[in-house]
């Protein structure tokens, strides 16, 4: 923990997120905070004021989970005079379909693999641990046990004392009309009383978040909307009834209960039941529209508190009739739809703005992830970085086209709509589409492929124009048959486009990679000081390299092609990593001008065709007249060159294993270059392919994904990626003392793994087992076409080696797998450096190591 601090801190918004905020920096010693907030103390009108308290911790997403659990424990830590701020009653999610079931059985998985105890179990155990289920609908449900009802208010109450009472100052009924700055910097928090400076501005206004964003030209992109919550009277069979003696909400007993496949939710409130609903149309606000928060604010007036309408309402109320026969005999006494923020993924948005320093935002957060939340920007404006990794929530995630009002509006109400929808994690939007394609789309679209779509951007995942290969693909090629989940976006024509990759040439679209000009007299330096590797290297070198944090923590990997003394390209992941390279360069040029260095995102302007397999250079070699031999583009070497009189930038690299190139060019030139290289082609069986093959290819040569294979939790020890780290550099550079003394022996690897089937095909996520224990999880997998098995990478522990046969967990059955040695595709890289080593040896090979 670094040293306590005596910057001044202004959190913006006393919600439950504001006040953990508080309270998670106090703990590390801080001590100048000021916490403002536009409405009263003891209830201050936002989404916590009304928040019914569920806490559901497991989730697909291993962040969020965390982020859950450790608002679980947070809460039971907090009491005071016997009150209780949560009442681990646990949680049920019950089945009422297969498909739900089957859904059930997955999230049993990722609670397995991200720690958190749970148990299916059958309609007869959901009918005991909550008797007034309809026992002809439940086919079965999911219990965890430390789940339950968080008392948001009251949770707030006493961290607000606990805060006070550690000297963190609160201005009640004061709303923010201004941040003002200078130099780039936040130097305080205008309001109706005066100014309150501030070095640190820590946004946590809920669904405010977006117009104190505008105040300093900061887009948060999230929508309020409201969501409709309703009181029944009392069962006849419970009136008078109290449980954990009343005490401020505790009044509950049975588990909090998900019917997601009628969109409903169910707590108790001592005789009667408080019933959430999902499934109404999508109800936005404007914020700006709710005015100020007035002094007096109770459970029934408050901003985030609108008027119940009975008509969304009446599905619901139908489908609960079923689900708790007992209903029937009540109505709804009370009823309103409260706000709270929707995002365009789902998760929330926290981190360092990217346009100002000093400004941080944590908004979208619910109650379930608020102390996990908190605990995380407490690290990261304490160490400069969280424990836990923060990229499915970095404000600095979404692409400039999802900023747009009209992308949050639209895909923030459709999250709304598919907030319990089972949802495939290879499910892309519906809408909007199209919005970014690259200039090969028209040409994609005649040869049949099946788009999907990341980041705004139409990526073809295979071509229907490739089917009739599958005819000629040789018997150990054959793909096998796949269950209904994984066969899901999925096609055997992937197996043809990957064979014709190992043994003839494909073209892949390259383009939606992300690609940065980092130029100036600058250029080297900043690059030196934050890459893993020495590229104060000539240019025409490409170098692999990690950006680390002062943790050693993996940011990113990424590739830099020096293609000038004071020019280099970027090869990145997300636009994450452009807003950490650019907020470095403004640093840079801050602190020693003569070193300005600028950074363009340069993606959209540019194409770029993937073009790799054995008979890569017969395709190139007839279009054009430069040398593309290994003298003349040696392996990790880029330069100009023309093809068919196009200027392009080759850069000799491969992601999929086999000999060839990423031809570059302006986005003016794309369709013509795929023209003629596609013409030319022909004469070698050249194919288009997609990102399927592309997956497969990728994970048998032994590539790392990061922010999937690893992320800023994992060392470049843990994650086998040490070849980028040159010991040599006599530069210091970002998370060199940290890597100094960090084990080089850790305690958990990333591994291979085959399945010893050859046929169960696993997704990612999964638990793996060892000896009977969770042990560890899946990350990335995919079907290897090559060697005719499911592979995937896992986190294990480190006495998990090679040659160990441990189980992996789907749908709730265990799949015997094999750690395997890492890279499984010809790992001494004959295939790229062009040695001719031929095909069938590399098989036997592989067909003994395995």
């Amino acid at each position: 923990m670094a040293e306590p601090t005596q910057q001044r801190v202004v959190i913006i918004g006393a919600g439950i997120v504001g006040v953990n905020v508080a309270d998670e920096l106090v703990q590390r010693g801080w001590k100048n905070i000021t916490v403002v907030e536009q409405g009263p103390l003891h209830l201050p009108g936002g989404s916590t004021s009304h928040a019914p308290g569920l806490v559901f911790q497991i989730n697909a997403s291993k962040t969020m989970t965390t982020f859950a659990k450790y608002t679980v424990e947070k809460l039971l830590s907090i009491e005071k005079d016997g009150q209780r701020c949560f009442n681990q009653v646990g949680g049920l999610e019950v089945a009422t379909t297969p498909e739900r079931m089957d859904e059930l059985k997955r999230k049993h998985g990722y609670a397995s693999s991200w720690g958190i105890e749970a148990n299916l179990i059958s309609a007869g155990a959901c009918l005991k641990i909550y008797p007034a289920l309809n026992k002809d609908l439940v086919l079965g449900g999911l219990h965890i046990p430390s789940d339950g009802l968080a008392l948001a208010a009251r949770a707030t109450q006493l961290l607000i004392e606990r805060t006070r009472e550690a000297g963190v100052r609160y201005l009640p009924s004061t709303p923010v009309t201004g941040i003002e700055r200078s130099n780039g910097q936040v130097t305080s928090v205008e309001t109706p009383n005066g100014t309150v400076p501030a070095d640190l501005i820590i946004s946590c206004a809920g669904f405010w978040g977006v117009e104190i964003g505008a105040m300093v030209g900061l887009q948060v992109p999230l929508l309020p909307l409201a969501h409709q919550y309703a009181k029944t009277t009392a069962l006849p069979g419970l009136k008078g009834r109290t449980l954990n003696n009343n005490i401020n909400g505790m009044n509950a007993e049975l588990p909090i209960l998900r019917h997601q496949d009628q969109d409903l939710y169910y707590r108790e409130h001592g005789d009667q039941y408080g019933i959430g609903y999902y499934g109404h149309r999508p109800m936005p606000v404007n914020p700006a529209t709710l005015g100020l928060t007035p002094k007096h604010v109770d459970e029934k007036s408050m901003p985030s508190r609108l008027n119940f309408t009975p008509k969304d309402f009446e599905t619901a109320w139908t489908e609960s009739q079923k689900l708790l026969p007992a209903l029937k005999d009540t109505h709804i006494a009370d009823g309103f739809n409260g706000i709270f923020s929707f995002t365009p993924d789902g998760g929330p948005i926290v981190g360092r703005a990217p346009n100002l320093e000093g400004f941080y935002v944590a908004e979208a957060v619910w109650v379930t992830h608020s102390a996990g939340v908190a605990r995380a920007m407490a690290e990261l404006l304490t160490t400069g970085r969280s424990e836990t990794d923060l990229a499915e929530c970095e404000i600095t995630r979404f692409e400039e086209i999802q900023l747009s009002s009209a992308y949050v509006n639209e895909t923030s109400q459709q999250n709304f709509v598919e907030i319990y929808d089972i949802i495939h994690p290879l499910e892309p939007k519906q809408s909007p589409r199209h919005l970014r394609i690259s200039p090969f789309n028209v040409r994609q679209k005649e040869l049949g492929a099946y788009f999907l779509e990341v980041g705004g951007w139409e990526r073809p995942f295979w071509y229907e124009a490739n089917a009739e290969l599958l005819r000629y693909l040789p018997a150990s090629w054959k793909p096998v048959e796949r269950d209904a989940w994984s066969a899901k976006h999925y096609s055997p024509i992937s197996a043809a486009e990957a064979w014709k990759t190992r043994n003839a040439v494909a073209m892949y679209d390259m383009t939606s990679f992300h690609r940065f000009e980092v130029s100036g007299p600058g250029a080297c330096h900043l690059l030196q000081r934050l890459t893993t590797s020495d590229v104060a290297t000539k240019p025409g070198s490409i170098t692999y390299t990690l950006l680390l944090d002062e943790q050693g923590g993996i940011r990113s990997d990424i590739f830099v092609s020096r293609l000038d003394e004071d020019a280099y390209q970027i090869g990145a992941n997300t636009a994450i990593d452009f807003a950490y390279l650019n907020r470095q360069a403004k640093f840079q040029c801050k602190q020693s001008p003569s070193k300005w260095v600028q950074v363009r995102e340069i993606t959209g302007s540019t194409c770029c065709i993937g073009l790799w397999g054995p008979r890569s250079r017969d395709v190139i070699t007839t279009v054009s007249t430069d040398d593309f031999s290994n003298k003349g583009l040696p392996y990790f070497q880029v330069k100009k060159a023309h093809i068919s009189g196009i200027p392009v930038t080759a850069f000799r690299k491969s992601y999929v294993g086999e000999l060839g190139w990423e031809i570059q060019t302006s986005a003016e030139y794309g369709l013509r270059l795929w023209d003629v290289i596609m013409q030319v082609g022909k004469l070698h069986g050249i194919v288009a392919a997609g990102r399927a093959a592309f997956n497969a290819l990728r994970l048998e040569k032994g590539y790392r994904t990061c922010g999937a294979d690893m992320t800023t939790e994992h060392t470049p020890y843990e994650a086998g990626v040490t070849s980028a780290i040159e010991t040599s550099k006599k530069d210091d550079f970002v998370g060199k003392a940290a890597l100094q003394r960090l084990s080089k022996q850790p305690a958990r690897r990333l591994r291979s793994l085959t399945i010893d089937d050859g046929t169960s095909m696993i997704l990612g996520k999964e638990p793996v087992f060892y000896n009977g224990k969770a042990v560890g999880y899946i990350t990335t997998a995919a079907f290897s076409f090559t060697v005719g098995a499911p592979i995937a990478y896992a986190w294990l522990p480190s006495s998990v080696c090679e040659g160990t046969n441990v189980e992996v967990e789907y749908f709730g059955r265990r799949i015997p797998a094999t750690v395997i040695p890492n890279p499984l595709y010809d790992p001494q890289n004959s295939r790229q450096l062009d040695d001719r080593q031929a095909l069938s040896d590399i098989k036997m090979s592989l067909k003994a190591r395995l």
